[in-house]
């Protein structure tokens, strides 16, 4: 008859138990259901013959560690070879586990028979409910504790992480700065429609928006602008032609006139998007930081902003870099490739990296052949990003550097450099790089 034993993994230690008239008991599965909630009636079926605890916090975790990656710890397999009998160790018989991974890993390791189908999830489901008391001296607090502090720790070691190369700050830096880009667009219209009743003509002569809403709360009244602000206007256009033009418009304008009431609205107005342009234009500063500290090749290839909105379109650093080259390219073109498939049209041949400056400046037949050269650079880049221990932006320069030659090759015909030759180079300048950086430190201390 075969001998079922039931490895259980507790956060206090290693628990093994042995399963009375196993062949029978699997036969009898509805009965092992229904004693599971029963102490008595499960205690007929199971038998604890062997428990070792973890001895410190450390050895718990790196037992955690070892299963949850499906790996025998050490601790473990001393446990299993001291507390089966040697007798039975010559005879036919089953360990049931949890994990098919760490089976496979106990059988490969000491050569034991393992299960983790049929009746062995509900003995562990049994074992799990009452173990607090199938062992001696052992109590539901002292289980939650030893739960709650290898917990801890399991988590903090999984997020532990370099606060200096989040990717989360990344994607809701470009979500704010694409909704902030709208916004500005947006009150920028406003603030010309509104103030354009008192003043029509400063529209032609100022078309940018920031400028025109810093111009609108300089002068306010059109009727008041004299030489005084003159000095003031040209700070703010940079043009005394410019300046000239906007003071004689004002003396023969055609606009309504307007009470101070309004005019104080559109002064507030006209503040509120000079300082959201303002912290637009820091937002850009802190996302270039950061696309600096967390993906400086891919920022270096292709910008901050393309380079931002993959890393925000993939989830995060590490699931762009884990996407092949092909779905690099069509990152962004969703709706279009779904939209092709279902109609069996053509596919498209880029999605956010049409935003790329070498996209742009790639002739109409090339632009397809520049986008798949791209977005393999792209994956690169990303990639070494991703899992490089000490950040620099040489390997995109030089990925760069071949987006560049390519986009000659097809325009002259000039053949570029060979991959295998620029990488050697690349290779060769951050060796260098994580030298001179080591030297920095140790000047440092």
């Amino acid at each position: 008859m075969g001998q079922l034993h039931i490895l259980y993994e507790h956060a206090a230690g290693y628990a093994l138990f042995s399963v009375k008239e196993f062949e029978e008991v699997g036969m009898l599965l509805p009965q092992v259901e229904a004693s599971v909630t029963d102490l008595s009636r499960f205690n007929g079926l199971v038998n604890l013959i062997g428990f070792s605890p973890f001895k410190t916090a450390a050895s718990a975790l790196e037992g955690i560690n070892s299963i949850s990656e499906g790996i025998v710890a050490k601790d473990l397999k001393i446990f299993l070879d001291t507390t089966i009998p040697k007798a039975e160790k010559k005879s036919r018989f089953v360990i049931g586990v949890s994990d098919p991974k760490l089976g496979a890993s106990i059988s490969e390791a000491l050569g034991f028979k393992c299960d983790h189908t049929g009746v062995v999830p509900e003995i562990i489901r049994g074992i799990r409910h009452h173990f607090s008391h199938m062992v001696k001296g052992f109590t539901p607090k002292t289980a939650g504790v030893a739960q709650l502090g290898l917990g801890h720790s399991y988590s903090r070691a999984k997020v532990k992480f370099n606060v200096n190369r989040v990717d989360n700050m990344i994607i809701q830096s470009i979500a704010l700065l694409d909704q902030l880009d709208k916004d500005v667009n947006t009150f920028s219209m406003r603030i010309r429609e509104w103030y354009s009743y008192h003043f029509p003509e400063l529209v032609k002569i100022v078309p940018n928006n920031y400028t025109y809403a810093k111009v609108t709360k300089l002068i306010k009244n059109r009727k008041e602008l004299d030489d005084d602000k003159r000095e003031a206007l040209e700070e703010i256009v940079m043009d005394s032609a410019k300046v000239q033009a906007i003071i004689d418009a004002s003396k023969s304008s055609m606009g309504l006139d307007i009470s101070p009431v309004d005019l104080l609205n559109i002064e507030m107005f006209a503040e509120r998007v000079v300082k959201l342009a303002d912290y637009r234009k820091q937002l850009a500063g802190y996302l270039s930081d950061k696309m600096t500290a967390v993906a400086p090749n891919l920022a270096t290839l292709i910008g901050d902003q393309v380079g931002a909105r993959l890393i925000s379109h993939a989830g995060s650093l590490t699931n762009l870099a884990k996407y092949p080259a092909s779905i690099v390219q069509i990152l962004g073109a969703e709706k279009a490739l779904f939209r092709a498939l279902k109609t069996k049209g053509n596919t498209p041949k880029y999605g956010l990296l049409f935003h790329s400056t070498f996209v742009g400046r790639a002739g109409a037949k090339n632009k397809g052949r520049i986008s798949r050269y791209l977005a393999n650079k792209c994956s690169i880049a990303s990639r070494i990003d991703c899992f490089t221990d000490v950040p620099s932006s040489i390997f995109g320069e030089k990925l760069k550097e071949q987006v560049e030659d390519r986009l000659k090759f097809y325009e002259t015909g000039n053949v570029p450099k060979k991959n295998i030759e620029v990488m050697r180079e690349a290779l060769q300048g951050a060796a260098q790089a994580i030298e001179n950086q080591k030297d920095l430190s140790i000047v440092k201390k």
